[in-house]
């Protein structure tokens, strides 16, 4: 993919991480949602449960696994994004059945793991 941007290959991924998640069963409520704060690749729906995913790409594990490119900095700004979401819907982090999922891709696709729970509220 060395043609396209990096914005390019993860929308790509996004789409793959979002169709794998629809395969199990997960209902797409908001992709790329956007605050001051930061941004939430994709929104869903898991039953009654909303969950907040941010999906990592890496060629390969030769480096390192994709879900520990995640950041402390990285954390904070996707639990401050989801309370605003939530916000905005009169909905609160206490009231709400919620999680936050990591969709790691691997091996250009070839290798999808989802980690539920990744995150947590500390």
């Amino acid at each position: 993919m060395g043609l396209f941007s990096r914005r390019d290959i993860g929308q790509h991924y996004e789409t793959v991480a979002k169709k794998h998640l629809e395969g199990c069963g997960l209902t797409l409520i908001e992709r790329n949602f956007t605050a001051r704060c930061g941004e939430i690749d994709l929104i869903m729906l898991d039953g009654s449960c909303v969950v907040f995913v941010e999906v990592r790409y890496r060629e390969s594990k030769h480096f390192g696994h994709a879900a520990e490119t995640i950041s402390p900095s990285k954390v904070s700004k996707l639990l401050k994004t989801a309370h605003y979401w939530l916000l905005k819907r009169g909905q609160s982090v206490e009231q709400t059945d919620l999680r936050f999922d990591v969709i790691a891709i691997h091996e250009k696709g070839a290798q999808i793991e989802w980690i539920k729970n990744a995150i947590t509220q500390g």
